[in-house]
C-alpha cells in the first residue's frame, strides 16, 4: 500500500490526513484516515517548517499505516544539492526505509527543470523531489498518476480530507 498524505493547519491545531492506493492510476483510494491533532507547535522563526512531520508521524502511528512508498505535498529537497526538506526528514525519521515522494504545485529557484513533471500537458509542471527511490522512476509514477487536471486526483482528495475532515 502506498500513501499521500497532507496536513492541514488550523490554528494551534491540525488535521493529518491519508489517502491509501495500490496503483498508481487509481482512481478511488483503497482507505482513508483522518487525524487530529490537539497541539502543533509554532514554527521556529528563521529555521525549516517542520510542523507537519510530527502530524504526519501521529497519523501513521495513530492508525497503524505502514506504507510502502509516501507521496507529501511538498519537497523532499530543496535544491540540486540536496538541502533537506519536510520529505527528506519524513525519510530520516522512518529509519531510510519508506521511500518519500514530494509533490509540489510551487518551484524553488535551487531546482532545475530535472524536478518538472507536466502532467496532461498542464502547465505548469509540477516540481518532483524524492529519496528512497530514482528521480526518473519517481517522476513517472507521478505522470501516471489519475487525473486529467495537473493535480493528481487522489493528491485532491487528501487535501480535502485535511481541510474538511468531517
Amino acid at each position: 500500500m502506498k500513501l499521500i498524505v497532507a496536513v492541514h493547519f488550523d490554528g494551534e491545531q491540525a488535521n493529518a490526513a491519508a489517502v491509501a492506493f495500490d496503483s498508481w492510476d487509481a482512481a478511488e483510494p483503497a482507505k482513508t484516515c483522518v487525524s487530529r491533532i490537539a497541539r502543533v507547535e509554532k514554527a521556529v522563526r528563521g529555521e525549516p517548517d517542520l510542523r507537519e512531520l510530527s502530524c504526519v508521524m501521529q497519523l501513521l502511528g495513530e492508525h497503524r499505516l505502514e506504507p510502502e512508498l509516501i507521496v507529501i505535498d511538498g519537497f523532499v529537497h530543496l535544491d540540486a544539492d540536496d538541502t533537506p526538506g519536510l520529505g527528506q526528514h519524513l525519510f530520516q525519521a522512518l529509519g531510510g526505509k519508506v521511500p518519500v515522494v514530494g509533490v509540489s504545485k510551487k518551484r524553488l529557484p535551487g531546482l532545475s527543470a530535472q524536478f518538472e513533471v507536466l502532467r496532461e500537458e498542464e502547465s505548469p509542471p509540477l516540481i518532483v523531489t524524492c529519496a528512497g527511490i530514482d528521480i526518473g522512476a519517481a517522476k513517472v509514477r507521478v505522470r501516471a498518476m489519475h487525473g486529467r487536471k495537473r493535480v493528481p486526483t487522489l493528491m485532491k482528495l487528501a487535501a480535502r480530507l485535511a481541510k474538511n475532515p468531517g
